[in-house]
């Protein structure tokens, strides 16, 4: 991520994570709970290695981790996210309709691997788009 991105990133969900100091500690920054919770996400890190990377405790990480995601996922998802209108759904039906000739479509799913028992005799029926016999998944035939 650039410096620039997390910079914006940071100023549209500071003030969501921002703690505050006490007598006691001195709070984690909005930066800091950010560069963890990315580097979380990013490399599936343990919280320990976390731990000795941010010099923050391995039990207060997944906390700042899920608050982050939170406010991440809640300052952006109406930006980036929008609830599609009437306007929107019929835009996206056209797209489908001129890139994939589906009529009415508003939405695709890929597909999906199901391992099965070939029939005898099938011939090429069923083999996936690897071109690999679905029957040879499961070891028959």
């Amino acid at each position: 991520m650039s410096v620039n991105s997390f910079d914006e990133l940071l100023s549209i969900i500071s003030q969501r994570i921002k703690k505050q100091d006490t007598n006691m500690r001195r709070s984690i920054t909005p930066a800091e709970r950010l560069a963890v919770t990315l580097r979380y996400l990013a490399s599936g890190a343990n919280f320990t290695d976390l731990e000795y990377d941010f010099q923050i405790s391995r039990k207060t990480i997944p906390f700042n981790v899920k608050e982050t995601c939170q406010a991440i996922s809640q300052e952006l998802a109406p930006l980036e996210m929008p609830k599609p209108n009437k306007e929107k759904w019929i835009n996206i039906a056209e797209k489908f309709y001129k890139e994939a000739n589906f009529p009415n479509c508003v939405g695709a799913i890929d597909g999906k691997h199901i391992r099965i028992v070939c029939p005898p005799n099938a011939g090429s029926k069923y083999y996936n788009y690897k071109k690999i016999s679905f029957d040879y998944f499961i070891g028959s035939g």
